[in-house]
């Protein structure tokens, strides 16, 4: 298969041939925003929407990056281009942006923001996920909490991660299988995944958690975008919410759901063990997921699922799951 192409800071190269400094702020303090989109056929879905986030992050982080987001947009469009021969016909594109800072001012080298985009194939972040489309996730509430506004934004979507990476650890001592971790703020109110969004339903009414202490996610909006359209015309559809979630709310509620780039919806069957509703994947989801595979063009579960049969004994390891 061909080398995969990178943009780093003005030229294209293979991903070996690309190198960060050591001492960068990027690498000493992960100083970087960044994002990570997804396509499908091929076609990039909201890209705009995602590099408009990034550039609100580059903005607070004060990243002197002089590409604009209509040159940077441009970047990612050719990225994608060059990398179509090393991709499988059936593959979808997956490309990651960073933007960090360079050599920290007490060592020497560039000081220059350090502007990656890169671009490799979707079913890596999905890999094993096909299954939980029947199974569902069962949400594990972690004693890691998320990181409160107050301290660092998390609207910021930025390489500074560890808090998530602490939840899936102990995620992973949790018994039993399909296991993911769901953060709480210091309030104890449930705020997102480790990198993803989360929904409940109750009796027609759409819930997720207030946008302060979460990443407000490309995918979140989107959802919201189609319930707002659908409401009035879809028995579904009561009402939608932005809201203080609890525990108790999660564990009475009818249906819930894990929202994302990479997957783009999965249902959550449990949390902390405790059956969401019947136990079983519902109408809800399967309305919404029909709808979204219709605005895409898209069977996205049939894909994954598609994908998951071809990796069959490969490494099944994903970011929101850490195995043991």
């Amino acid at each position: 298969m061909k080398q995969r192409i990178i943009y780093k800071n003005g030229k294209f190269c293979t991903e070996e041939a690309a190198h960060i400094s050591i001492f960068s702020g990027f690498a000493m303090y992960g100083l970087c925003t960044f994002e990570m989109t997804r396509s499908f056929n091929k076609d990039h879905f909201q890209l705009y929407e995602h590099l408009e986030r990034l550039y609100n992050g580059i903005k607070i982080l004060q990243i002197p990056v002089k590409e604009s987001i209509e040159k940077l947009m441009a970047i990612c469009l050719k990225v994608s281009k060059l990398n179509e021969n090393a991709f499988n016909k059936d593959d979808e594109h997956r490309l990651m942006i960073n933007i960090g800072t360079g050599n920290l001012s007490i060592y020497p080298g560039s000081h220059d923001p350090i502007v990656l985009v890169s671009d490799f194939p979707l079913s890596w972040t999905v890999r094993g996920m096909g299954k939980l489309f029947d199974t569902g996730i069962n949400a594990v509430v972690t004693r890691q909490q998320a990181i409160p506004s107050y301290l660092i934004d998390q609207r910021i979507k930025n390489r500074n991660r560890l808090n998530l990476y602490m939840a899936n650890l102990e995620t992973a001592n949790y018994k039993g299988d399909n296991n993911w971790a769901l953060l709480t703020d210091d309030k104890g109110f449930i705020t997102e995944g480790t990198g993803a969004n989360i929904f409940c339903v109750k009796d027609g009414v759409w819930r997720t958690p207030k946008g302060h202490n979460i990443l407000r996610g490309i995918t979140r909006q989107y959802i919201i975008d189609i319930l707002k359209m659908w409401k009035g015309s879809n028995e579904l559809i009561i009402d939608i919410l932005e809201d203080d979630i609890s525990m108790y709310d999660l564990i009475t509620a009818d249906e819930a759901l894990f929202c994302a780039t990479p997957f783009v919806i999965l249902p959550i069957t449990k949390a902390n063990g405790y059956k969401i509703g019947d136990g079983n994947r519902g109408n809800h989801f399967n309305w919404l997921l029909k709808v979204i595979n219709a605005y895409v063009g898209v069977d996205i579960e049939q894909q994954i699922k598609d994908w998951n049969k071809k990796d069959k004994g490969k490494i099944t390891a994903s970011p929101y799951q850490i195995k043991k």
